[in-house]
């Protein structure tokens, strides 16, 4: 059997976060489905700042990452953009 371990330590987060333990239509719902359930659990996940850190650094432009819609993302980098 082979385990799936990260090599990178910048992805480290990855090894604890409760994401890994639901399938991924919990965090790319169809459109126009709620995010509430992904928000919820992204928020009691111990790498929620560095998922949304990945998220942001890597332009993902889909799902529920660090808690965060695409939606609320991209308003995110707006404020930041407007701020630098």
């Amino acid at each position: 059997m082979l385990i799936n371990t990260v090599t990178d330590p910048a992805l480290a987060w990855q090894e604890t976060a409760l994401c890994a333990q639901a399938g991924p239509e919990f965090f790319f719902p169809a459109p126009g489905s709620s995010t509430r359930e992904a928000k919820q659990l992204c928020n009691a996940c111990e790498g929620r700042v560095a998922c949304l850190e990945y998220a942001l650094d890597n332009d993902e432009r889909f799902g529920v990452w660090g808690g965060l819609s695409e939606k609320e993302r991209e308003r995110l980098r707006r404020v930041e953009r407007d701020r630098a």
